[in-house]
């Protein structure tokens, strides 16, 4: 087999793994990535990463029309990952027009783009758990609902529960989170997010290509980036730990996630590739298990050699974080034959062994 492939933000965590994925399945791959090389994720002067010969890269923005409209005329992809795009929950708050500019814009750019080419094939959206907010929830009577927003008032008090709609029982038990459950993004980074699935189901109704959208949870493993303070809290967590300090934990402690390693996100963006499902398919990816953060920090001090109590919770918060995330993964087993192999205590081990080699590197 002998593609052309075009991914966005394909220097990145995810996609520099989705490149060497491909090479080694399809060798004879066309590989063309478009990334800016954000300071933020690669560091100031980042210079362009060096590829196999196949891979063409180009640096630009998804935001600037004409750097997107000539990479995908050059690429003339048969099938299009979109990973590229900002993130962070906080730092969308302070600028919003620039997150629209990139997730919402940058996606408009490539539907226009691919318009004028005629034909793509299929495009993937590497999608966010962040729109469904604060998830899924059961009620005292066993009914599902989306929880609601908590209030900066109730959380100063101590009080970090999830309050339920109007109509339903408290206390409610939070519960795995599908793509037919109603929407509540909670920040303008998941509204773009949102967006971007919205735009690609939207504007290729009768086109000559389709979406899939795979919304991601947690993706962690070695390769993430370390320096970011918007990235993963498990890499921030490493670093700070490396440099022998203490991690804050925010609220009580029992923030949960869904944390899903890497090597298992790539494998499900290749299988979306192969399972023709039907336009704008939404597919969950997951661990579908739940983890405190503080139990993870826990496992994660173990495998870096330190004390597991080398933490303080502070009873602080940050304003629109979500309380608990996990994925129903069950679309995935279906759809794409896709199950995560990675347990988190092994991957957290292996994250711990590369941040631990590329401490003592002076790559930091």
């Amino acid at each position: 087999m002998s593609r052309n492939i075009l991914i966005t933000g394909g220097a990145g965590f995810i996609g520099s793994r989705l490149i060497a994925e491909f090479i080694q399945r399809e060798p004879t791959c066309r590989i063309w990535v478009l990334d800016s090389l954000h300071p933020q994720v690669h560091g100031r002067g980042a210079l362009p990463p060096t590829f196999p010969d196949q891979v063409r890269f180009i640096q630009g923005d998804v935001a600037d029309f004409s750097a997107m409209r000539a990479v995908v005329e050059s690429a003339q992809p048969e099938l299009v990952y979109h990973l590229a795009a900002e993130t962070g929950t906080g730092q969308s708050y302070d600028m919003p027009t620039h997150y629209c500019a990139v997730n919402v814009l940058g996606t408009t750019h490539l539907v226009e783009a691919l318009r004028s080419i005629g034909s793509a094939g299929r495009v993937v959206l590497a999608a966010s758990r962040a729109v469904y907010g604060e998830g899924a929830y059961l009620d005292a009577d066993g009914r599902e609902c989306v929880g609601l927003p908590r209030r900066s008032e109730a959380m100063t008090a101590g009080d970090f529960s999830v309050p339920l709609p109007k109509g339903y029982r408290s206390p409610g038990t939070p519960v795995s989170s599908h793509a037919k459950l109603p929407l509540a993004p909670a920040s303008v980074y998941a509204s773009s997010k949102l967006m971007q699935e919205y735009i690609l189901a939207q504007a290729c109704e009768g086109a000559a290509w389709q979406a899939t959208m795979l919304r991601f949870q947690n993706v962690y493993g070695p390769g993430q980036s370390l320096r970011n303070p918007y990235t993963g809290v498990l890499s921030i967590f490493a670093r700070q730990l490396l440099a022998g300090g203490r991690l804050a934990i925010f609220e009580d402690g029992q923030i949960a996630r869904d944390f899903v390693f890497i090597d298992d996100v790539v494998d499900s963006l290749v299988r979306a590739s192969e399972h023709h499902v039907p336009h704008a398919t939404i597919i969950d990816i997951g661990s579908g298990e739940a983890v405190t953060i503080l139990d993870a920090a826990r496992i994660l001090m173990r495998a870096l050699g330190r004390s597991d109590d080398a933490y303080s919770i502070t009873g602080e918060f940050r304003v629109g974080d979500i309380r608990h995330a996990c994925a129903d993964i069950r679309a995935a087993q279906e759809l794409l034959g896709w199950i995560p192999h990675v347990s988190l205590e092994s991957g957290l081990t292996r994250l711990a062994e590369w941040a631990r080699h590329e401490y003592q590197s002076g790559h930091l």
